[in-house]
């Protein structure tokens, strides 16, 4: 690791929130917090043959479109990358990195893009938050490209309920807790969620009114209250289009609970559902698209691999009889299935589609594909490789779930 100090000038933001700059050498170095056309002053951190990381020292020419940032810890704490743009510079610069990812790694020459779909809220959105603990005890989130804990005193992301709740924890120093959760569930029901690999319980005083729920291994124990929260969606269009959804402590739900009624919305105006339809929805979760589908199909098929996510679906769609549901990943169960559906989604995580689950799909043939995704890089891959298949990619519309973040989750639609 070398301590140098360079001058660089920033081209652009790239996927992760970096900017991208040049050394005097050529190589491509990336700058956190830095803006386009910004000169400044940065220290090397990693050196690679053909590209750097650095730390920004000081900003020496900044750009126009520069502004103060909300959170003190902004620049330290690694959960946000763009405080420092207005909002609507933040929605261009997402809608522009996905474009370049489908572009470069998708090889789409002109991808059918459409306008962002922005989130009613740019802050306090999240009804999820998970810190890490110093070894002093101190709640905190860690730090750009590092496992190091910065202890906090404020944030700006979660709602403001959890918001309320989180100051108030003390933790001893020296708990061997990996993570610490807080989730927000309708009517201001919150559930506290501590997370380790060894099964000893830690020792927790709580004087809010909160469920708490240790998770070790694929273990939980309910410490206080209940073992699962209720979240609430609601279609914007159709206030009285809502549900409810059980969500046990180790499942998987959207954080930003106003886009996830959007995004619902954008499926069910852009899926040709009709009663004699079959719809397979791989990697289903709790249920969330499958319970505003299911009232509109003939058949739904849901595929996922978590046991609480699958215990939570059982709950969420019990009033329907149209719907089955397979407890295995998608690679083991997609080459067993005798049906042909008409429809399929896909909320695949991060690392996109496995290729047993694309090769798959492309058997299977259905008419429309929903490709529901949290990666652009993993998308362009799995997208080029779906038109290789022959599919065509007719819509791609990016949802801001994380205001203030570097995250981009988008849906696209593939035709056969």
């Amino acid at each position: 690791m070398t301590q140098d100090l360079h001058i660089v000038q920033l081209e652009k933001l790239t996927y992760g929130g970096n900017a991208l700059g040049r050394l005097p050498d050529g190589r491509v170095i990336f700058v956190p917090f830095g803006l386009p056309g910004e000169e400044v002053s940065v220290r090397l951190v990693e050196e690679k043959r053909q590209r750097a990381r650095a730390d920004l020292v000081e900003v020496l020419k900044p750009s126009p479109q520069r502004i103060r940032p909300r959170c003190r810890h902004f620049g330290t704490c690694g959960g946000c990358h763009y405080q420092h743009m207005p909002y609507a510079v933040q929605l261009k610069t997402k809608s522009d990195i996905l474009r370049d990812q489908l572009v470069r790694i998708g090889r789409i020459s002109n991808p059918p893009i459409q306008p962002m779909v922005p989130s009613p809220q740019e802050w306090n959105y999240r009804n999820h938050v998970q810190f890490h603990l110093t070894s002093a005890g101190e709640l905190g989130f860690q730090a750009p490209a590092s496992s190091r804990v910065i202890p906090i005193s404020e944030c700006h992301l979660p709602e403001g309920p959890l918001n309320s709740i989180w100051p108030q924890l003390e933790f001893s120093s020296g708990l061997r807790l990996e993570r610490i959760g807080l989730r927000l569930g309708a009517e201001g029901q919150a559930m506290l969620v501590l997370e380790s690999t060894p099964s000893e319980t830690p020792e927790v005083e709580i004087e809010s009114d909160l469920s708490v729920v240790h998770l070790f291994g694929q273990q939980e124990l309910v410490l206080a209250g209940e073992a699962t929260i209720g979240i609430t969606v609601e279609v914007p269009q159709d206030p009285l289009l809502r549900r409810t959804f059980q969500v046990s402590a180790a499942s998987f739900f959207q954080v930003n609970t106003a886009m996830a009624g959007k995004m619902v919305e954008h499926l069910l105006a852009n899926l040709p559902l009709r009663p004699t339809t079959t719809l397979l929805d791989i990697y289903s979760g709790v249920g969330l698209f499958s319970a505003f589908l299911a009232p509109r199909l003939g058949r739904l098929i849901a595929i996922e691999a978590s046991p609480s996510a699958c215990a939570d679906f059982v709950v969420n769609l019990e009033e329907f009889e149209n719907v089955e549901l397979y407890e295995a990943s998608a690679e083991v169960v997609l080459p067993t299935l005798r049906v042909k559906p008409d429809l399929v989604i896909v909320d695949p995580p991060r690392a996109g589609l496995d290729r047993q689950v694309l090769l798959a799909i492309l058997t299977l043939a259905p008419k429309r594909l929903a490709y529901v995704s949290c990666d652009p890089a993993t998308l362009g891959r799995d997208a080029a490789r779906l038109m290789e298949g022959g599919y065509l990619l007719t819509r791609v519309t990016p949802f801001d779930l994380f205001p203030q973040t570097a995250s981009i989750e988008s849906i696209s639609f593939f035709d056969r």
